[in-house]
């Protein structure tokens, strides 16, 4: 990458090595492929999943190991399609909800995960329209492929890529969702590239993500397991936004945003009790967004 420091640090976060990123994602999303769900729909390495994270924190040891990523997530018990086998707590929003699927849509999942939103999808789309998850972590799809064979879809199907590069050809789809995972990736304006590439013209997305108001200390940026827990791979909110009109949409439209309450244990993972006391002071804020736009009609 040989853009200057401070152009980086307006449009996204590069790393030294993006593809050592990519492996400890991958890494990190195929240990929570192989957890079993617990009752509650969720990993059983889940923290604060379907539970508020305003309370008192958890204990590290419930907290600090795989549970990093399942801060965020919304409750889906009461959404048509749900299925909490396909639950592994990993997101932070539920897109589909403002997806606008109209029945007979080809939908796409980007980051499809266990197959969670897709089969959300797959209700609203109904049984004549088709919706393809898109995942780089081969026991995620192997998991998401046991998903719908027990379910006996024949209009849901995963695909394993990276979704920089998604293996699928140019307009297949009227919607693309995603959920908490573009704040995973090393290049966010390819992605949102791709989201333009892959849709209809008029087609459109709804994606959900984690983004920063205010400043971000370093130490936070640039902790591992805080990449993998969706926290030091956001961007700015203004900068975030600003990725989707440069990518070619229109009609961009803020849909929803959620203070996220992270617990102390984990940023004192990597940072000093006085360095948390400053962060806290510091008025940033952490967020989980949904934002929708819409491809031209147009060139």
């Amino acid at each position: 990458n040989n853009s200057d420091n401070n152009s980086i640090m307006k449009t996204e976060i590069i790393t030294s090595n993006d593809q050592d990123i990519k492996e400890l994602v991958r890494a990190k999303y195929g240990d929570i492929a192989k957890t079993e769900p617990s009752a509650t729909g969720t990993t059983s390495s889940t923290c604060c999943a379907k539970t508020s994270c305003s309370g008192p924190p958890p204990t590290p040891k419930a907290c600090c190991g795989n549970g990093v990523s399942n801060l965020m997530a919304d409750d889906y018990k009461d959404v048509s399609g749900y299925n909490p086998d396909a639950d592994l707590g990993l997101g932070c929003g539920l897109p589909t909800q403002f997806a606008q699927i109209q029945p007979g849509d080809t939908v796409i999942d980007l980051g499809s995960g266990a197959g969670n939103d897709c089969f959300v999808a797959r209700s609203e789309t109904g049984p004549n329209g088709k919706v393809i998850g898109v995942d780089f972590t081969p026991s995620m799809i192997e998991r998401a492929r046991r998903n719908v064979e027990r379910r006996g879809y024949d209009n849901v199907e995963f695909v394993e890529g990276d979704i920089e590069h998604v293996p699928l050809p140019d307009g297949i789809a009227n919607v693309i969702v995603s959920n908490c995972v573009l704040n995973l990736v090393p290049n966010k304006a390819a992605v949102y590239r791709e989201i333009l590439r892959l849709l209809r013209p008029g087609g459109h997305f709804s994606v959900s993500d984690i983004v920063i108001v205010g400043n971000l200390p370093e130490e936070v940026r640039s902790g591992a397991e805080l990449y993998a827990g969706c926290v030091a791979g956001a961007m700015s909110m203004d900068g975030y936004l600003g990725l989707i009109p440069e990518a070619g949409f229109v009609n961009i439209k803020l849909q929803k945003k959620k203070l996220i309450q992270v617990p102390d244990e984990i940023y004192l993972k990597v940072l000093t009790p006085k360095q948390l006391e400053e962060f806290k002071a510091s008025g940033t804020g952490i967020f989980s967004i949904s934002v929708y736009a819409e491809k031209p009609v147009t060139d």
